[in-house]
């Protein structure tokens, strides 16, 4: 028998990484509400068996979403928090949200943000888990501002903890305009604007 003859009709290898990058994309793009199991199956090449075989149940698979998510695409934090002024922080955290949102080889909008609309009952651990994480780098902010009050950088009866929740909630805002289209030169604006702000929030005027 021929080696041709051997390999035909054996089922191509599952590239379980490749996969995972679809679903990111789906999540990404539709919510995790807004795309079902034989969705993600389908567009994954495989059927829902073996999407539970590999990943779990869905939301197992949206939790590894996330954290591929996290590794490749949400990695704006860190490169900030290190810049010299709080202003510097801020500045770069709100156009690396930008950035995020705008790219042109991934869905409009964040993750993070999708994630958190989830509104079924039987989804509130994802929706749990969404809150932890934004919490998590608005704790890193905070903790950067108040270094920077013990440091001089900024006056010593500024709101560390609200200026991180500004960025915070700003960064979401620019995620949901994203969404629904507004175009990278107006978010810029927006980020714009939202410096001024902070910089009188931060009583640095």
């Amino acid at each position: 028998m021929s080696e041709i003859s051997k390999t035909k009709g054996r089922p191509r290898k599952f590239d379980k990484e490749n996969a995972l990058k679809i679903a990111l994309h789906l999540f990404w793009r539709h919510g995790f509400e807004g795309v079902s199991v034989a969705n993600l199956a389908s567009s994954m090449g495989i059927n829902v068996p073996s999407l539970y075989a590999a990943f779990g149940n869905k939301e197992q698979l949206f939790f590894k979403s996330v954290e591929l998510y996290g590794k490749t695409n949400a990695n704006i934090y860190a490169p900030a928090l290190a810049l010299d002024t709080a202003y510097e922080v801020a500045q770069a955290i709100l156009l690396g949200e930008v950035d995020l949102v705008t790219n042109p080889e991934a869905p409009d909008g964040c993750l993070m943000v999708q994630g958190a609309l989830v509104t079924s009952p039987e989804s509130q651990e994802l929706s749990d888990m969404m809150s932890k994480l934004r919490l998590t780098a608005e704790g890193w902010m905070a903790d950067r501002f108040e270094k920077a009050i013990e440091d001089g950088d900024l006056p010593k009866n500024a709101d560390a903890k609200a200026l991180a929740c500004f960025i915070m909630t700003v960064n979401s805002g620019i995620a949901v305009q994203a969404k629904t289209g507004v175009k990278r030169h107006e978010l810029l604006k927006i980020v714009d604007y939202s410096l001024l702000a902070f910089r009188k929030i931060a009583m640095l005027d």
